[in-house]
């Protein structure tokens, strides 16, 4: 049994006792997150699909840790008009386990 959800502007395929990350959640760690916005459901190869979402579908997740992803480098760069900047920038994440998919 699978599910695909939306959050934060992207979708995730899951499955019961996946770990997925996902944009940063304003959740703690150790705590449940239930995520409603539910657009597919293939349960023994009988699939479900939402207009958009699927009503009383939900997926249950763990919340198991805050963090930043690995530091990328930004450079922009204007050639013969002595232009350079370089920035740098780690994107938050929340890391979820997925608990159970009810549909």
């Amino acid at each position: 049994m699978y599910a695909i959800i939306e959050t934060g502007g992207k979708q995730y395929r899951v499955s019961a006792g996946d770990t997925i990350y996902v944009e940063k959640l304003a959740v703690n760690e150790g705590d449940e997150v239930i995520f409603d916005r539910v657009l597919l459901v293939n349960k023994d190869g009988q699939i479900q699909v939402g207009k958009p979402y699927i009503e009383g579908a939900q997926v249950v997740a763990k919340a198991v840790k805050q963090g930043k992803q690995k530091k990328i480098i930004v450079f922009k760069f204007k050639p013969k008009k002595n232009y350079k900047k370089k920035q740098g920038h780690r994107q938050p994440y929340t890391k979820l386990v997925v608990e159970s998919i009810t549909a």
